[in-house]
């Protein structure tokens, strides 16, 4: 047992990606859509690549989208239409009829007219109106002339033409024509207002029943329009895969996924999905072991980059299943913007292409999908940079969105053979593709707390020189403070040339000696006055001060929550050079002293380029201020001899930096240090 216990601890790094490798799998292919892979891959437009295809089994063809949506406009275009007839309304208007009447003949002048012969002279007009039924006035709009509906009387219905329908527009002519050439022609006017007052529709539009109707109609359509049989020949070799042809290969496609994922095959399925989902994923793992060995190292940033591509994966699935025509809506490009603000250009572009593989397996035209998304993720990587700088962004995924809408327009024109074909709803797409990118903004900020990263976004934040603790070392110790303002302009200056981090290499110069405001009068640049403490003390307690502000500046920064990438260039900004000043004295006083160890920092030397550019600039500007004066020439040596120093004691053996790029800080540093120290015109008095 405690053999097995020690052994754990002794792997429990791989242990723990081994896990996460089979969680990650496992997830991903969990996540796919139940169905098989098609072993044909059909271009629309293109000529069959493949052998003479004949039918495995008999099959359906499908009707495709635009078919099915043309008659389901043709059945709402044609739809019957149903109203439903309200019991009553008949004899409610009568009794009204026959009080009103009344009053409308005693105030009437016609004299020597026989009140009940007008009452139901009247009264027959009603019955006129509501033989076939009132229509409800609101539902006018509804009724389209010289068509056939349909009458609901209880469970009972009638078809009739429409226009026998009575209106409320039919009123007036209606009365006009029937008390023409009658006795009561004097009356009309008086019964006109009574038949406006009294009339109630008794007819009424039944839209839940007309869509009900529309609806099992649509149900019932069929989505077949033609059989192939067995052994017939779908499409010969060299054939150009469109019209029939095409829709037949769709529909032996799906027919063959349908059959395909039944119970018997579902265990081999997903045992083969499994093993190219490994594939792929393992192919990350070994990338990050061989040549992002840091990252490999560190489980945090490994859940990191994993849990992105899951994240990535998700989204992709859930628009698939639900909202598949706005798969193009989902901002993968997020995935290589992330990255690349966290870690690097290449890891970003190579985590998005083994993202887009797995996706192939996930989206249709996968052909199509798989080469826009790359392309998009090979210009992410190429014009995605500084994103502290919005400017920057907007205009990248402008670029982006561009290429997006470029590839899918020549898509269209090879598949469909004229750009008459085009889906315009696409560019919206990818335009609101676009919008979604600049989320990467805010998933930036949430992952920096989350999982304890740093990007340029926190970087500019933290090279503010307004922020606490650079005000607080400006106010303690403001020779220091100068000093980092000056290394943070000369490798701000070396990174640009040789392509380095320079945004990460300024900050970590702006806080790499914070560790001297605890003794800052022991430290030169601080001392204002030429009473020097270290005179006072033996070279073994100056060299233990000295030294200290490497740890204690590891110290403050922890406390104050500086980030670990801009810790390590307090670790290292000394490496395990020597405080030699201070040895050489305690050799004056005891020429057989032997431990070098107690002048020595403790490192670790420089393991990045930005790292190692802060170590050459931290040296040479220090060194720069003991030349009394100073010329180009004396300028240039001392650089020479300073970094020189340092590559002999293999400071820069870590920090994957080349001789060339070493070169070129060179000239750097040199031309900057000539600058701050070229001497001006003495001005006359």
């Amino acid at each position: 047992m405690k053999n097995f216990i020690n052994a754990y601890y002794q792997n429990h790094t791989l242990i723990y990606k081994i896990l996460l490798f089979v969680l990650i799998t496992a997830t991903v292919v969990y996540l796919f859509p139940k169905g098989g892979q098609f072993k044909y891959n059909i271009q629309k437009g293109k000529p069959w690549p493949y052998e003479n295809l004949y039918a495995p089994f008999d099959f359906a063809i499908l009707k495709s989208e635009e078919d099915l949506a043309k008659e389901k406009e043709e059945i709402e275009a044609n739809k019957k239409l149903f109203f439903t007839v309200r019991e009553g309304v008949l004899e409610q208007v009568e009794e009204k009829y026959d009080v009103q009447v009344l009053l409308v003949l005693e105030d009437s002048a016609a004299a020597g007219i026989n009140k009940n012969s007008i009452s139901r002279f009247g009264k027959r007009f009603l019955n006129t109106v509501y033989k076939t039924g009132f229509l409800n006035k609101s539902d006018n709009d509804k009724v389209v002339k010289n068509t056939v509906i349909t009458l609901r009387r209880g469970n009972e219905a009638e078809d009739i033409a429409s226009d026998k329908l009575f209106t409320t527009e039919m009123l007036v002519p209606e009365l006009q024509s029937y008390f023409d050439n009658t006795r009561y022609k004097p009356l009309e006017q008086r019964f006109t207002t009574l038949f406006f007052e009294i009339l109630e529709p008794d007819i009424f539009y039944d839209e839940e029943l007309t869509q009900r109707v529309i609806d099992e109609e649509i149900k019932s359509l069929s989505v077949n329009k033609g059989l192939v049989t067995e052994n017939e020949r779908i499409i010969a070799k060299g054939d150009v895969v469109e019209g029939s042809k095409y829709e037949i290969l769709m529909s032996l496609k799906s027919e063959y996924d349908s059959q395909l994922w039944s119970k018997s095959n579902y265990n081999w399925i997903v045992f083969g999905y499994t093993i190219l989902v490994a594939m792929v994923l393992l192919m990350l793992m070994l990338f990050l072991q061989r040549y992002r060995p840091a990252i490999w190292e560190n489980n945090t940033k490994m859940t990191f980059i994993f849990f992105n591509i899951i994240l990535i994966v998700f989204l992709v699935t859930i628009v698939q299943k639900y909202w598949l025509n706005y798969i193009y809506v989902v901002p993968i490009i997020i995935l290589p913007i992330i990255l690349k603000a966290f870690f690097d250009a290449r890891l970003g572009l190579f985590t998005h292409l083994v993202t887009v593989l797995i996706l192939g397996f996930i989206v249709p035209n996968s052909f199509e999908f798989i080469f826009l998304q790359m392309i998009a993720g090979i210009v992410t990587i190429l014009t995605v940079s500084e994103l502290h700088r919005r400017a920057n962004l907007f205009i990248s995924i402008l670029k982006i969105t561009l290429v997006y809408m470029l590839s899918y327009l020549a898509f269209s024109i090879i598949q469909e053979g004229n750009a008459q074909q085009l889906k315009w709803s696409y560019f919206a797409l990818f335009a609101l593709n676009g919008v979604l990118s600049f989320l990467s903004l805010f998933l930036i900020l949430i992952y920096e707390k989350t999982f304890n990263l740093v990007s340029d976004v926190s970087l500019l934040e933290l090279s503010n020189t307004n922020s606490k603790l650079l005000r607080e070392l400006n106010e303690k110790a403001p020779g220091t403070f100068q000093h980092s303002m000056q290394v943070a302009n000369l490798a701000e200056a070396s990174a640009n040339e040789i392509g380095a981090n320079a945004m990460l290499v300024r900050t970590g110069a702006l806080y790499h000696d914070i560790g001297k405001m605890l003794n800052p009068m022991y430290f030169i640049e601080n001392q204002s006055t030429s009473v020097n403490p270290h005179n006072e003390l033996p070279p073994l307690d100056s060299a233990e001060i000295i030294i200290d502000h490497v740890l204690k500046g590891i110290e403050m920064a922890k406390k104050n929550g500086l980030p670990d990438r801009v810790i390590d260039f307090i670790r290292t900004h000394h490496g395990t050079t020597m405080v030699y000043y201070f040895y050489k004295k305690q050799l004056e006083l005891t020429p057989d002293f032997a431990d070098k160890k107690s002048f020595t920092y403790p490192g670790p030397i420089p393991f990045s380029k930005e790292t190692a550019i802060l170590m050459m600039c931290d040296a040479c500007e220090a060194a720069s201020k003991s030349i009394k004066d100073p010329t180009a020439l004396l300028i240039d040596e001392l650089v020479e001899k300073v970094i020189n120093g340092q590559m002999n004691q293999g400071q820069y053996m870590n920090s994957n930096i080349t001789f060339k790029e070493i070169q070129i800080i060179k000239k750097v540093i040199k031309k900057k240090l000539n600058n701050i120290y070229h001497l001006r015109i003495e001005y006359p008095e």
